[in-house]
Formats: structure tokens, sequence, C-alpha cells
């Protein structure tokens, strides 16, 4: 399992061309314990802090018509920095119509505007333990690997 600690430290990026949103966000992951929180208006930066961060988790507004960007671009740029793994991504969305398309796309859960509280911190907390447990799963698998590979070599010579 994984510890609440570790849950309250992942990483968070919050994703919203709005700054109410992005403010209401923050304070209501920090109201709960969050502890590593970053934010952006800018869909174009969203893949190259993933890539310098490695995110736990992104709250991904889907519509972000104030920087000419959509969220589903984002995902796109993010399936290529994680073409084998699940993408840590909630969509944000006041439309019906895209929470298929988010899904489709590859985000593992979404959050329907206006959100309910108590809905909004259990889909967090939720995506914060698969994501750190896959990401422990890969390490073990790593280190298995790497034992194995070990043990040929001794076999080898």
């Amino acid at each position: 399992m994984i510890a609440p600690a570790d849950i309250l430290n992942a990483r968070i990026l919050i994703v919203d061309d709005q700054d109410s949103n992005i403010q209401l966000l923050e304070r209501i992951l920090a109201n709960a314990g969050y502890t590593s929180v970053t934010r952006t208006r800018d869909g174009n930066e969203v893949c190259g802090l993933h890539r310098e961060h490695r995110y736990d988790l992104i709250l991904l507004d889907i519509e972000m018509p104030g920087v000419g960007f959509s969220g589903f671009q984002v995902m796109d740029g993010l399936r290529e920095i994680e073409p084998d793994s699940p993408l840590p991504v909630i969509v944000i969305t006041a439309h019906p119509d895209h929470k298929l398309h988010a899904l489709q796309k590859g985000a593992m859960d979404f959050i329907s505007k206006p959100f309910e509280l108590a809905e909004l911190l259990a889909r967090i907390r939720n995506m914060l333990e698969l994501r750190l447990l896959h990401l422990k799963m890969l390490k073990r698998i790593a280190a298995l690997e790497q034992m194995v590979s070990h043990s040929q070599q001794k076999v080898q010579t």
C-alpha cells in the first residue's frame, strides 16, 4: 500500500486558463494537506514541466480558450512522454460531451464543473494512490530485471 504521507506529498500540477479556478483548487488541496502543488495557465508549458518534474497528477482543464490551447492537445503531448503508462490526468470540464473524448485520449478520470468537494478529493486521492502504486510496481520490475540480468551474467562466467 501507499502511505498517506506519500499521497499528500505527491507532485500535482493544476492547468487552467482561469486564475480563479487555479486558486480554488490550490486552496482545496492545501486544506486537504497536499504539499507539492504547482500551477500553470499555459497549456504549452505542461509537457516541459512534466518532463522535468514527472507529476503524479495533472488536474487539466479541457477548454482553455484564454490561451488558445486545449486540454486534448496537452494529453497528446503527454502521451508522447509516457507512451506505455496511464496518463496521470484528471480532466476538469463543464461540458458533458468532452468526458468520453477525454477518456479516449488517455485521461484516467474526470471531474465535472461545478464539482462537489468530497467527490473531487476522493477522485484525487484515488488517482494518486493508483499512480504511486504504478510507479512502485515499475521500480520493482526494474529491480527484478536487474537481478535476473546479474544472475545470468554470473551463470555465463
